[in-house]
């Protein structure tokens, strides 16, 4: 997240807190592949998962290097932008692309369906017996005999 806004603030000419961003995604990245190489050299029974060499891990790896470059290079003869102290602040509420959630209620019980009665008829153990329901017993399969076919050279067909 550190390593898109970095390059969200270069792109609005912020040269400075998109060095501190992408530093701090620098940081984020030694230690999430520090993980994933632990992780992938864990032995245990399962699948043999190696996040670090997954195709994103590999390329996140290298944008955030380029990206680093480009900003430190464009605020050492463009911009002469201070990078600040603390990483900026990531906006964790999208306020685009997405839509916005309806929350879910519980319908109201409607408490003149559901009677006594009625939740009672709902006891499977008072099912009638269901005969159709039983598996046939598989009869016995009579094996064919297969015709002896035997491959012929002389089919009558001629080429002419």
């Amino acid at each position: 997240a550190y390593c898109y806004h970095g390059q969200t603030l270069l792109a609005s000419d912020k040269c400075g807190e998109a060095i501190r961003s992408l530093q701090e995604s620098e940081k984020f990245f030694a230690k999430a592949e520090a993980l994933c190489k632990e992780y992938g050299e864990t032995k245990g029974p399962g699948t043999t998962a190696k996040p670090s060499g997954h195709l994103f891990f590999r390329k996140l790896g290298s944008l955030i290097k380029n990206t680093l470059e480009k900003c430190q290079r464009e605020n050492g003869f463009i911009y002469f932008q201070k990078v600040p102290a603390e990483a900026p602040q990531l906006e964790l509420k999208a306020n685009y692309g997405l839509v916005e959630p309806v929350p879910f209620e519980f319908p109201a019980l409607n408490q003149a369906h559901w009677t006594p009665e009625t939740v009672a008829a709902f006891d499977l153990t008072k099912r009638p017996k269901d005969d159709a329901a039983k598996p046939k017993p598989d009869e016995e399969v009579k094996p064919l005999k297969e015709p002896d076919i035997k491959p012929q050279k002389d089919s009558g067909c001629q080429i002419s």
